[in-house]
């Protein structure tokens, strides 16, 4: 996969969510409220988390770049939604659209990486709490961190190389509101049969492995609550863990629902209400998931206030 594209398209339009102008300039307002919101939910969590000493544990140390990726997975593809709300034909140069997949998917990865981390450490805090600070040292946060985005780069990879060997020589109307990688395959003039299954296997293999990680950590985790005598231990267990399960179940059902599942199953239609939701939705509830359920980001948030109240 080190061919050049040869194409003669240089540009794609964006056909978006609708071509009714009304419900444009309606859809315009609504996600640019989200796309603030999104803006200043994750923000706000950042600089918390920088400030407050009482945030300064290996989970919030994720959290924060869990933060930082939806900043970045909701930005290359908002504003690209917001301009075709604004124009009847919204054009997208080549290679502005394969960079924008590659954000897509670099961010997507990475986020399924640091939940997985998420979870290994919600593991080592209530199946092994006297070697907490060993296992999860700085030295072993900060890798597990680099290996996500590690393993996002590579897996944009896998896709901006598929294609960069596509020839785009005919239609070039994309039927989505962002460049993703199914709709682009569509317009293709070459052979894609192996070019389609290639990205299908990575993102499918990541998402096994990750999730993997994910529930063999929380069984392990059900299986020392369940063994616990007291019933305020286990409800505290059980408190810590639930903003990450409530955030794993919205991010692999949807994703899964995309990159894994056969394209046969669901129309365009669907396939976009999906989008919708893993790339500008999930970032927006996210912080809200974290903090609304969380003892320590309110009192964290507290004393930040009361702090610059008194000052």
């Amino acid at each position: 996969m080190t061919g050049r594209n040869q194409s003669t398209v240089t540009e794609f339009i964006l056909l978006g969510l609708t071509g009714d102008a009304t419900f444009r300039a309606v859809l315009f307002v609504t996600f640019l409220g989200i796309y603030i919101v999104t803006l200043m939910g994750n923000l706000s969590i950042i600089l918390l988390i920088r400030v407050s000493s009482k945030l300064y544990t290996p989970m919030y140390f994720f959290l924060s770049h869990l933060a930082a990726v939806d900043i970045g997975y909701s930005s290359c593809v908002t504003p690209v939604m917001l301009g075709g709300f604004l124009a009847d034909l919204y054009t997208v140069p080549l290679v502005s659209c394969i960079a924008q997949l590659c954000s897509v998917v670099t961010f997507g990865t990475t986020e399924c990486f640091l939940l997985a981390a998420m979870a290994y450490d919600r593991y080592v805090a209530i199946c092994s709490p006297l070697l907490y600070s060993v296992k999860m040292s700085n030295k072993v946060c900060i890798l597990l961190v680099v290996i996500s985005y590690i393993g996002g780069c590579m897996n944009s990879w896998i896709f901006t190389s598929c294609l960069l060997n596509v020839d785009f020589c005919g239609p070039n109307r994309i039927n989505h509101f962002f460049c993703d990688f199914s709709p682009l395959l569509k317009l293709s003039c070459s052979d894609i049969s192996v070019l389609k299954v290639i990205p299908s296997i990575s993102s499918g293999s990541i998402i096994v492995v990750t999730l993997l990680v994910i529930v063999i950590s929380y069984v392990s985790i059900v299986v020392k609550i369940m063994r616990m005598n007291s019933r305020d231990g286990k409800h505290k267990a059980f408190s810590t863990c639930t903003s990450h399960l409530t955030a794993v179940t919205l991010f692999y059902g949807t994703i899964t629902f995309i990159y894994v599942m056969p394209k046969s199953i669901y129309s365009i239609n669907q396939n976009k209400v999906a989008s919708l939701f893993y790339t500008i939705m999930i970032p927006m509830l996210n912080p809200l998931i974290y903090s609304l359920r969380n003892k320590d980001v309110k009192e964290a948030l507290r004393k930040v206030i009361n702090r610059n109240r008194l000052s």
